[in-house]
C-alpha cells in the first residue's frame, strides 16, 4: 500500500505541472487577461489618474473615493494588479510560443511526400490527367516549374515489389508555399511579450521595486526639495524613471518629481537644466499656440553645458533621458496688491507676495486671515458676445426685487451665442484661508472692462470650490478708470448724517412747496428705504439680508399687499435711485471733486455702482485684494524620462505590424503531384504517366481558386473543359 501511494505522489506532482502549463498556455487564459487588461485601460482612460483624494470625493462621494483608493484604481497602471496581470500575461504569451515554435518549425521543414496517395482523392481540390512523358521526366518538369514559381519542392521516387522483380511504382512531387503564415504567429505573439516586458521596464515596477527592497520611501509632507531626506531620493543610476521638473527663468533644476498614488518620490537627474529663457504665443482664443525653452544642460559629473532649444514634439536627449516641453508655470512672479474695503470696518492697506511663496497674515475689522498668492495671468481671453461673458449687469430700475443675485454673481462663460473673443488684461488669483482653515478662492482682474454696455467695471471672481465656476462682482470704474468712486459712495451710505443730507437734497427738487405733506411723506419713504438698501434696518425681526435690493424685497413682502407691489415697487425704486444718485455726489464733494451732471453717462454710473452695492452684501471677504503692479516670472514644465523599454516596445510594435500582416494576407499552400505509369511495362518502356494533382490552402479564397486552376494548366496541360475534378 505504501508503495503504490508514494507512486501515485511520484505521478501526481508532472500531472499538476502539466495541468499549470496548459492552462497559463492557453488561448482562453490569455484572452481573459487581456479582457480585464482592456477593461482596467479603460478605467485608467476614464478616471482621471493620481489625482488628490479631495477631488475624487467631491466628484464621486466618500463611499466611492475610498473604494477607488482601496481598488489602486486612481492609479491603475501602477496598481500592483495590473503589473501582476501583465507578468501573468507575458508567461502565458510565452509558454505558448514556447509549446507551439517547435511544432511550426518542424512543420515548416516538413513536405509531407510520404502521403499516401489514395489520400489525394479526398482533397477539395485535386485534378487528374494523362501526360505523355515518363514519371521521372513529368515529375523533374513540374519539379522545376514549382520552383520557378516561388515553391520548395521535393521530389521522391516510390518503389514497389511485384512478383520477384522490382518495378518503378511512381514518383510523388511534394510542395509547399507561404511558410512565412506560420512565422506570423510567432511573431505577433513575441510582439506581445516584448511590448508588455517594455511596458513592465518603462512603469511604476521599478521604482515601486526600489521602495519594497532598496530602503525607499514615498515623501508625503511639505517643504523645501533640499530638505528632503536621502530615503526619499533615487538616485541618478535609476535605470527607468518618468516625472516632472519646474525650472523658473534664470533658475536651474536637478531633481525631477515622481507622482506616486500615496506621495512622490525625487529622482535625482545627471545633469540640471537651466532656463535662459521661455517663448511662448497664443491664439486669438487665448489658448497657446507655442511654447519653447531656451536652456542648458549643465553635466553634474563633467561640468560640461549643453545649449538646447526644448519644444512640444522636440525633445532634447542627454545621457540617455528624453526632456520634453511638457507645460509652462509661474516661476515665481512678485505682486503688488491693494486691499479694497468691502465691508465697514474695512480699512485700506498694500502687501507684495510671491506666486507660489509663502503667506501673508492679514487682519482686517474682526476677521483674521492668511492670504495665499495662487496665481497670475498676464492674458485673459473671454467670450463677449451679446453683453460679454461676464454679463453686463441688471438694471437698477427693475421692479422684479426678488430677482436671483446669482444673475450679478453668475459665472463667466453662460451664452450659446457665437464667441467674441477679447483679451481683458491680467489677472490675479489669490486664497483667503480662515482660522478654522477653510479657503475661498478669489480671482481680480488688473483693469476695468467694458462687458458691452458701456460702462467698464472692475471684475472681482470668487468660487467655494475648485470645481466650482468663478462668479463675479461687478464694480463700475469712474472717470479715473478706479474703483475709488465705489469705495467713496458706499462709505457715504454708511454715514448717517451723509444720508440724511441726500434725503433732504432730494425732498427740495422733488416735493412741491405747495403741499408739505407731500414732502413729509416722501422725507419717511426715502428714510425707510435708504436704511433698509444701507443694511442699518431690517425689513422684520428674523430677516438674514443685511441691505441691498434683497433688503428692499423683504420689506415690500412684509409691508405691502401682493396686489400693490409691482405699483408701489416702482415708485420705490424711482425713489431711492434718486436719493442715491444724491449720496454719489455727497461723496464726491467730500473728497474734493465736482458732483456728476445727471446725464445718461452718469446713470450708467450709478445704475451699475447700486447693483455693486447690493450685491456686496453678498460678498464673503471684508476686502478684494487688487493688483497694482506685477513683474513677471515664467516658468517651464518638463518631463523627464529614461525609458529603456522604448526600443523594445518599438522592437514589439514592428513584430506585430509583421506578424499581422503575415497571418492575414500571407496564404500557406501545399501541393502534391502522384505520378505513375500508365499502362503495363513491357520491356522498361511505358506508354505514358498517369498524374494526380492535390492543392491544399490555410484559408480559401477567389484567389486561391485561380491559383489552383493556374496550376492544374501549368503543371497537368489542363483547361477548364479538359480538367477532371471532383
Amino acid at each position: 500500500m505504501s508503495v503504490s501511494t508514494h507512486g501515485l505522489r511520484v505521478h501526481r506532482g508532472p500531472q499538476m505541472l502539466r495541468a499549470a502549463v496548459e492552462l497559463f498556455s492557453s488561448m482562453r487564459f490569455a484572452i481573459a487577461l487581456l479582457t480585464i487588461i482592456c477593461i482596467a485601460s479603460i478605467i485608467g482612460t476614464v478616471l482621471k489618474q493620481h489625482e488628490p483624494i479631495n477631488n475624487y470625493i467631491n466628484q464621486f462621494g466618500p463611499f466611492w473615493a475610498e473604494l477607488f483608493r482601496a481598488a489602486r484604481l486612481d492609479s491603475i497602471y501602477s496598481a500592483w494588479w495590473f503589473l501582476l496581470i501583465l507578468l501573468f500575461l507575458v508567461i502565458s504569451t510565452t509558454l505558448c510560443i514556447a509549446r507551439n515554435t517547435p511544432r511550426i518549425m518542424v512543420d515548416l521543414k516538413t513536405f509531407k511526400e510520404d502521403i499516401r496517395a489514395q489520400s489525394l482523392k479526398a482533397f477539395g481540390q485535386r485534378a487528374e490527367n494523362q501526360l505523355g512523358e515518363t514519371p521521372e521526366a513529368a515529375a523533374n518538369r513540374i519539379g522545376q516549374l514549382l520552383v520557378s514559381g516561388g515553391w520548395k519542392v521535393k521530389l521522391q521516387r516510390r518503389d514497389a515489389t511485384s512478383g520477384s522483380r522490382p518495378t518503378a511504382a511512381g514518383w510523388m512531387v511534394a510542395a509547399r508555399a507561404g511558410g512565412a503564415h506560420k512565422l506570423g504567429y510567432i511573431a505577433a505573439h513575441s510582439a506581445i511579450v516584448l511590448v508588455c516586458i517594455g511596458g513592465l521596464l518603462d512603469g511604476d515596477l521599478v521604482v515601486r521595486a526600489q521602495t519594497w527592497f532598496n530602503g525607499k520611501s514615498v515623501f508625503t509632507g511639505g517643504g523645501m526639495i533640499a530638505d528632503v531626506a536621502p530615503e526619499h531620493r533615487l538616485s541618478a543610476a535609476n535605470p527607468t524613471f518618468r516625472g516632472n521638473i519646474l525650472v523658473p527663468e534664470g533658475g536651474q533644476g536637478s531633481v525631477a518629481i515622481l507622482n506616486q498614488s500615496d506621495g512622490v518620490l525625487l529622482q535625482e537627474l545627471p545633469f540640471s537644466i537651466e532656463l535662459k529663457k521661455f517663448i511662448v504665443d497664443y491664439y486669438s482664443t487665448g489658448m497657446p499656440k507655442l511654447f519653447a525653452s531656451e536652456v542648458v544642460l549643465h553635466d553634474r559629473e563633467t561640468g560640461a553645458q549643453v545649449p538646447a532649444r526644448i519644444e512640444v514634439n522636440h525633445p532634447a536627449s542627454y545621457k540617455g533621458v528624453e526632456i520634453y516641453q511638457s507645460s509652462f508655470d509661474d516661476g515665481g512672479s512678485r505682486v503688488k496688491l491693494k486691499a479694497v474695503p468691502m465691508a465697514a470696518a474695512a480699512k485700506p492697506f498694500e502687501v507684495e507676495g510671491i506666486i507660489g511663496g509663502p503667506s501673508t497674515e492679514i487682519t482686517n475689522g474682526r476677521d483674521k486671515l492668511t492670504l495665499e498668492f495662487a496665481a497670475l495671468r498676464v492674458i485673459n481671453v473671454e467670450n463677449f458676445a451679446d453683453g460679454g461673458a461676464m454679463g453686463s449687469g441688471a438694471d437698477v430700475r427693475k421692479v422684479d426685487l426678488r430677482h436671483d443675485i446669482e444673475s450679478r454673481l453668475g459665472a463667466a462663460n453662460k451664452t450659446n451665442k457665437p464667441k467674441v473673443l477679447r483679451n481683458i488684461g491680467p489677472s490675479i488669483g489669490y486664497k483667503l484661508r480662515d482660522a478654522a482653515g477653510q479657503a475661498r478662492e478669489y480671482q481680480n482682474y488688473m483693469v476695468p472692462v467694458d462687458t458691452g454696455d458701456g460702462q467698464p467695471v472692475f471684475l472681482l471672481g470668487m468660487r467655494e470650490k475648485p470645481e466650482d465656476p468663478f462668479r463675479y462682482l461687478r464694480v463700475p470704474a469712474d472717470e479715473q478708470g478706479s474703483m475709488d468712486g465705489f469705495v467713496r459712495m458706499r462709505a457715504a451710505l454708511g454715514d448717517a448724517d451723509t444720508r440724511a443730507r441726500a434725503i433732504e437734497r432730494y425732498i427740495a427738487k422733488a416735493a412741491d412747496p405747495k403741499r408739505p405733506e407731500m414732502a413729509e411723506q416722501l422725507r419717511v419713504s426715502a428714510t425707510r428705504a435708504l436704511a433698509l438698501f444701507a443694511g442699518t434696518e431690517r425689513a422684520k425681526a428674523d430677516a438674514t439680508t443685511a441691505g441691498g435690493w434683497q433688503a428692499i424685497a423683504e420689506f415690500m413682502e412684509v409691508n405691502v399687499p401682493e396686489a400693490e407691489r409691482e405699483r408701489a415697487g416702482g415708485v420705490l425704486v424711482r425713489i431711492l435711485n434718486d436719493v442715491l444718485f444724491e449720496v454719489l455726489n455727497l461723496g464726491r464733494e467730500g473728497a474734493g471733486l465736482a458732483a456728476l451732471p445727471n446725464d445718461q453717462k452718469s446713470q450708467a454710473y450709478l445704475t451699475q455702482a447700486v447693483l455693486a452695492i447690493s450685491d456686496a452684501h453678498f460678498y464673503p471677504a471684508p476686502v478684494a485684494m487688487m493688483m497694482t503692479d506685477f513683474t513677471q516670472v515664467q516658468a517651464s514644465v518638463f518631463q523627464v524620462a529614461r525609458a529603456p523599454g522604448k526600443n523594445v516596445v518599438y522592437l514589439g510594435c514592428l513584430l506585430l505590424i509583421v506578424g499581422i500582416f503575415a497571418m492575414l494576407y500571407v496564404r500557406e499552400r501545399r501541393l502534391w503531384v502522384w505520378l505513375t505509369p500508365d499502362g503495363s511495362a513491357v520491356e522498361g518502356e511505358t506508354s505514358g504517366t498517369a498524374a494526380t494533382m492535390a492543392f491544399s490552402v490555410n484559408r480559401k479564397t477567389i484567389d486561391s481558386d485561380r491559383e489552383f486552376e493556374h496550376l492544374k494548366h501549368k503543371l497537368l496541360a489542363l483547361s477548364k473543359t479538359e480538367a477532371q475534378t471532383r
